[in-house]
């Protein structure tokens, strides 16, 4: 389960250290820019940067935002997967 706090979801282990976060700030109106998914090595592999980011998502569609992936993660994520390109903010 990820934790939100705004601009970000992550998720802390089991003592608080932090393993995973994606972040993300509106740049203008209607669009975020997902700038940052970090996951700790231990847990690489795991598809768990995927699943930060599809949070991202989910909350952008529930408040009608567009993404621009400026996260060389993001960016290559959905470049890759044509279920991101109707939330896709293409300048």
């Amino acid at each position: 389960m990820f934790l939100y706090e705004k601009g970000r979801y992550y998720q802390l282990d089991d003592h608080g250290k932090l393993v995973a976060e994606v972040t993300f700030r509106k740049t203008k109106d209607l669009v975020y820019a997902l700038d940052h998914t970090w996951v700790d090595p231990s847990l690489r592999g795991q598809g768990i940067a995927k699943k930060l980011v599809d949070q991202v998502v989910l909350h952008a569609k529930n408040e009608g935002m567009k993404i621009d992936p400026v996260c060389p993660y993001a960016l290559k994520l959905f470049e890759s997967d044509s279920s991101y390109h109707d939330i896709w903010y293409k300048k």
